[in-house]
């Protein structure tokens, strides 16, 4: 094969749609974009939830429920027992969650729940406990101390 014989499979090289060219390019008046309105213009962007005008969907639906998060006193961390059996230390409090990444904040309450085993003999420090998870902390010979939370 020469050179000047060298050509390209078919359909590997498509033509760029040429748009603005006339009305008899099949593309003119309109360049492909239809009629009117903002997606007619260049760079035209809706915003989410946007519909033109008409009242949007977000806001014809009913709205129901009811958040008091003006009364709601605590936003608990929750700790599972078999998050604890990571922590290589014999007393634990909301500084060594944190710091072995067990929780995100230290200073937000923890409460520590029962999903899970412990097997090892330690001191919790936390703002709660439930009951299974204060049953099966004692029955190892763990203690469970609640800190005060501030009001």
């Amino acid at each position: 094969m020469k050179l000047h014989e060298f050509t390209f499979n078919d359909g590997s090289r498509k033509k760029s749609k040429r748009v603005g060219r006339g009305t008899g390019s099949g593309h003119g008046k309109t360049s492909t974009r239809g009629g009117k309105g903002l997606t007619a213009r260049s760079g035209a962007h809706n915003r989410w939830g946007y519909e033109g005008g008409q009242m949007p969907l977000m806001r014809r639906m009913p709205k129901r429920g009811f958040h008091n998060t003006k009364f709601q006193k605590y936003c608990y961390q929750i700790v599972n027992l078999c998050d604890l059996e990571r922590v290589q230390t014999d007393v634990i409090d909301a500084q060594v969650l944190r710091d072995a990444g067990v929780i995100k904040h230290a200073d937000q309450p923890v409460k520590v729940l029962a999903n899970g085993d412990l097997t090892k003999k330690v001191t919790i420090i936390a703002n709660a406990f439930s009951e299974s998870a204060k049953k099966k902390i004692e029955a190892i010979g763990g203690k469970v101390e609640v800190k005060g939370l501030k009001a």
